[in-house]
């Protein structure tokens, strides 16, 4: 079908791609994957032809039509509806349409033999091609990509970029090219959009080549992947998930063949080396090095895996409760989006706010943050400190900014080493740190942000759809990351597989109310198909665990003498937490002291001296858990005697 051939292409001196080869048959569903920067969109671009090879060929067949959706169609305007725009990949079918109608107009008021043959001939086309279904088709795809009944007449200028990408993308599948290319499909689609995507790739006639960063949606729609690395298309036949186990044993062959043929290499530069002054070896030297000349040299395994290995410190510990909401309200003009909902953030909760778009996921990130209006109770806890990460929040990054400046401006204290190091975490390594955010990439200035909001010392994080614009390798990374976060956070992602791992409580909008799944992404899942199968038997589903609420509070009439009396208590509580919270700072200076002492190689090389300092730094680690055990209980009781 198409036959990519030792293709190289250069972006200045740098190769993207180096004698690469891949030949792509008709049925096949590929996801193309790899790191930002490594050109996977580029190669998409070649395969169109917007892009000249610089060497090498990419071939076709005669009979093969190609399909191509890019990130570059989110600007597309027009004045004609969304349906009008879709029924564009019906073009022949809308000609015969309009000369049709242009016949039957013409023969109200001349009926005439010729236009009764012209009409035959036009409709016998019209209904070849199945040019009476093809206006259900394109509502059937809008629809299945989230747009309601209601949409399809809309103008497609008065959508956001992402909705008019997928009115792009129905139209590219109702196109039906035997070759269908997509850039990043699911950036901008809604956890129900992609499951309806997944399925119709599933089912889709020709062939597929996916560029994404999402897992599951890789294992739900692709029977191989290729990965661009290192100049190359390597291709491996199965889903995202055997790649990993496939690409781990590849890896292992490769680096017990490197060991090998390194050791045969020094054992042979010995010889050479021992032997290279002496007549009577000279033909075994002289044969040796030609050996050596002619090797073909096995590459390094190079490790991809990017490990966060920085512990994250929280400024201040907060309370047990976070954040609650109390019948609440919130709707824009005639759009409700909560009606009387509770809502209850605990401390050490990982919350995914999951759905489709329009529910108001972000609304209720913004109510949660303070910076939306509502109607009703909103409750902050105590010593809440919060961080919110959105993709508009990229544009609040200081462009003439360096990346270490950027990160220098939290004020964390950290040196320029510590700042290095949490960068290299995130990609950012050597001369990357100086260079200036207004060369980053979209994911580049993500990564940025990212590390930026995790230094912020927050105890309470809120992220929307911080995977967008990441490829797998930051993904992880921000997945590391947020597992060894001691605090708590809300995130609103449709990445099912970045969900799983981090969220431990999921959240959704239904009928205008905030429900609670009390467990893990993949639990949540199950739940909700054994829902649908009560649903579909007739049988009444099993109901959704309420989110937790605040007791009512009993009505106590106080005397004078016991109010008096219990504003006492907490004002002498509230000096003994503030003391304690002042040990607790004292302590973690004691102790980040005796660790740097423990690190000194002055000490670590005496043994009486590191035992010394080893007894010291255990005695002020019990005294600071003895202390944070006590701030904690007198924590709870000063909450319990605030809220009465």
């Amino acid at each position: 079908m198409l036959s990519i051939s030792n293709l190289s292409f250069y972006f200045g001196s740098r190769a993207l791609y180096d004698e690469a080869s891949l030949h792509i048959k008709p049925k096949d569903r590929i996801g193309l994957i790899g790191a930002n920067g490594t050109g996977k969109s580029t190669l998409l671009r070649l395969i169109v032809g917007e892009y000249t090879p610089d060497e090498g060929s990419i071939s076709k067949s005669g009979d093969c039509t190609i399909g191509f959706l890019n990130q570059d169609l989110l600007s597309y305007e027009s004045e004609e509806s969304i349906l009008t725009v879709a029924l564009q990949a019906f073009e022949r079918e809308m000609v015969l349409q309009k000369k049709i109608d242009e016949v039957l107009h013409e023969m109200e008021t001349n009926y005439r033999d010729e236009l009764i043959d012209q009409l035959a001939k036009y409709q016998e086309e019209f209904e070849a091609l199945d040019g009476y279904t093809v206006q259900s088709k394109a509502e059937e795809i809008l629809e299945g990509l989230g747009f309601k009944t209601a949409d399809l007449q809309t103008p497609l200028k008065l959508f956001s970029g992402g909705w008019r990408m997928r009115v792009m993308l129905a139209k590219l599948l109702l196109q039906r090219p035997s070759l269908l290319l997509l850039d990043e499909p699911t950036n901008h689609l809604d956890l129900p959009s992609i499951e309806w995507v997944e399925s119709y790739v599933r089912n889709y006639e020709g062939a597929v080549i996916i560029v994404s960063h999402d897992r599951y949606f890789l294992d739900n729609c692709v029977n191989a992947i290729v990965e661009v690395t290192g100049g190359k298309l390597n291709y491996y036949p199965g889903n995202y998930s055997f790649f990993i186990e496939e690409k781990a044993l590849r890896n292992e062959i490769q680096r017990g063949a490197y060991e090998n043929q390194q050791a045969k290499i020094r054992q042979t530069e010995r010889f050479i080396e021992r032997f290279k002054a002496k007549a009577s070896k000279s033909r075994q030297v002289q044969s040796r090095v030609k050996a050596l000349e002619k090797m073909d040299f096995v590459d390094e395994v190079i490790d991809e895996t990017a490990r966060v290995n920085f512990k994250f410190t929280l400024a201040t510990q907060p309370g047990k409760h976070i954040f609650q909401l109390e019948d609440t309200s919130k709707a824009y003009g005639d759009k409700r989006i909560l009606t009387h909902t509770d809502a209850y953030v605990g401390r050490g909760d990982k919350v995914a706010l999951i759905g489709a778009n329009g529910k108001g996921k972000s609304t209720m990130l913004r109510i949660i943050a303070g910076t939306e209006p509502v109607e009703g109770k909103r409750t902050t806890g105590h010593n809440v400190a919060f961080a919110f990460y959105a993709q508009h929040q990229l544009e609040a990054l200081d462009v003439e900014n360096t990346i270490l400046d950027e990160l220098r401006q939290m004020g964390s204290n950290k040196t320029e080493a510590q700042l290095r190091s949490i960068l290299g975490c995130f990609l950012f390594s050597n001369d990357d740190v100086f260079k200036k955010i207004k060369v980053l990439s979209g994911g580049e200035k993500s990564r940025v942000a990212l590390a930026k909001m995790l230094l912020s010392e927050a105890n309470f994080l809120l992220l929307d759809e911080p995977t967008n614009h990441l490829d797998m390798v930051s993904v992880n990374i921000l997945i590391q990351a947020l597992q060894q976060y001691e605090g708590t956070y809300v995130i609103v992602s449709h990445d099912r597989y970045f969900v799983s791992e981090v969220a431990n409580k999921i959240w959704y909008i239904e009928d205008e109310q905030i429900k609670e799944y009390p467990g893990t992404y993949d639990e949540y899942v199950i739940w909700q198909q054994d829902r649908e199968a009560a649903r579909k038997a007739g049988v009444e589903p099993a109901p959704v665990a309420a989110p937790k609420a605040a007791a009512p509070k009993p009505v106590v009439n106080e005397s004078d003498a016991e109010k008096k009396q219990r504003q006492q208590k907490l004002k002498k509580l509230q000096q003994e937490v503030g003391e304690l919270e002042a040990k607790v700072e004292e302590l973690e200076a004691k102790k980040k002291a005796a660790e740097e002492k423990l690190a000194d190689p002055a000490v670590y090389g005496n043994q009486v001296s590191f035992a010394d300092h080893q007894k010291s730094y255990d005695a002020v680690r019990q005294e600071l858990s003895r202390v944070n055990d006590s701030w904690e209980e007198k924590m709870l009781e000063l909450e319990s005697l605030e809220n009465n």
